[in-house]
């Protein structure tokens, strides 16, 4: 990964997916959406998609240009699609929110553009899905962390599609009403549950691994996760979909569904202790500990469902559900990795040019974790604090909970920015010679 392999446009992805999330963030903390407003109300659709699309898929996109050639050891397709494709999602994102803010009575009668919207974002999206698959297809990669990038596309790809069908169906130009009443939880589960969540299973597997210097996990055994994980987005599709062409309701797909899903995040779990078991790195770093908080953040949510399913009220708090899983476990995730990724990228851009010929210091020499460990803390605290808020129906205690969250994130974005300028290097080992100091938004490659 030195030098030549570092991606030019992964920074800017991570800075426009940051910036949606402090929007995200600031709308709960006004009380825009849920719970103010119904789960499917207009103003709650628009804070939902900009944490889904704004957020975390732009996120994953950035890390999956960066990451993918190295989980495959090969180089990326088509390097230059990415601007073009961050371009494009930026544009629909926005497109899509202006389509919410015309159902919610905000703007003008503009229906043009859902439909408008969902063209730039599949297309968008087509970019990074046809640069990240044949890239992987040309690898000719054994079944492993990559195939759940495949697995996790192939979610992008039913999303996307479902979500074309309903804005064509709101604008007044598609026939899916039967799939527009009944088709959400379809394209909710096939977005969080797989295109975010197997994605980030297959590149946690690697990431921890690679960081914490733990051996590479028995592929038996990451083959099973990664069937268990694939069947279970299959059957909620393709069984969904059959379901409500055959006006038989969803129910017991998503209830068999369900049991799937609680069996492939057991086993990835078992995995995930393995690796921190296993690891050759006494000293855990503040990414590897906050990592952690993330799969407690899962293991939460999974007993929490259970628990709700149990009693029979899942259905009344699913948006508590939801939001630990969006923003416990797949941002809490995300920060986690980023704080780890940014570092590193920084230091392979900044000092793998003079590996060899100059003294250079450590990646760790670039971040000071006992700062940043406090705004990690408070985010995490703050998540768990919402969740809790939406069960006892709190809407004011949710508000202040998005509001820590939004502090402690800004925390956190500010170490980001840092170590990104090597401000917490000093020294003759700041820029040796032949090394020049990084674009904060781009990879000067």
């Amino acid at each position: 990964m030195i030098g030549g392999n570092l991606t030019k446009w992964t920074m800017s992805y991570f800075a426009v997916a940051i910036v949606w999330l402090i929007i995200g963030e600031c709308l709960m903390t006004i009380g825009f959406g849920f719970p103010f407003a119904a789960t499917e109300a207009p103003d709650t659709l628009f804070v939902v998609h900009i944490v889904c699309i704004g957020w975390l898929s732009m996120a994953m996109c950035g890390a999956l240009f960066q990451f993918v050639p190295v989980l495959v050891a090969k180089p990326l397709f088509a390097d230059s699609w990415q601007l073009p494709a961050l371009m494009l999602l930026t544009v629909g994102l926005v497109a899509l929110l202006g389509g919410f803010m015309v159902l919610g009575g905000h703007l003008p009668v503009w229906l043009w553009l859902l439909p408008t919207a969902a063209l730039l974002l599949v297309a968008g999206f087509g970019l990074v899905v046809t640069d990240l698959a044949i890239t992987i297809w040309r690898a000719r990669a054994s079944i492993g962390p990559a195939y759940f990038v495949i697995a996790g596309l192939c979610s992008l790809c039913a999303t996307a599609a479902l979500g074309s069908a309903f804005a064509w169906s709101l604008a007044g130009l598609g026939g899916a009403s039967a799939l527009l009443r009944s088709g959400i939880p379809l394209h909710a589960i096939a977005g969080l549950g797989g295109w975010l969540t197997l994605t980030a299973m297959g590149v946690s597997y690697r990431l921890l691994a690679m960081f914490m210097l733990a051996p590479d996990l028995d592929k038996r055994r990451i083959r099973t996760t990664l069937f268990a994980g694939s069947a279970t987005i299959g059957l909620v599709v393709a069984g969904g979909l059959f379901a409500i062409a055959r006006e038989i309701g969803i129910n017991v797909v998503l209830i068999s569904a369900g049991c799937l899903g609680f069996i492939t995040l057991a086993l990835y779990g078992r995995n995930i202790i393995s690796l921190y078991w296993r690891r050759e790195r006494a000293q855990l770093e503040l990414n590897a500990k906050m990592s952690a908080w993330g799969f407690v953040s899962l293991a939460a949510a999974v007993l929490l469902a259970a628990v709700l399913a149990i009693s029979g009220s899942f259905q009344t708090h699913v948006e508590a559900f939801a939001f630990l899983v969006a923003f416990g476990w797949l941002s809490g995730l995300v920060l986690a990795k980023l704080y780890k990724i940014v570092a590193f990228l920084t230091w392979l851009e900044t000092y793998g040019p003079v590996l060899g010929r100059s003294a250079t210091p450590r990646v760790q020499d670039l971040v000071i974790e006992r700062r940043a460990a406090k705004w990690f803390v408070a985010y995490f605290i703050s998540v768990w604090s919402g969740t809790a808020a939406l069960l006892l129906g709190q809407s004011a205690a949710f508000q202040v909970a998005a509001f820590a969250m939004a502090v402690a994130t800004l925390g956190i974005v500010q170490q980001l920015i840092r170590t990104r300028r090597l401000a917490d290097v000093t020294g003759p080992l700041r820029l040796p010679g032949g090394s020049r100091a990084p674009h904060l938004l781009y990879a000067s490659i």
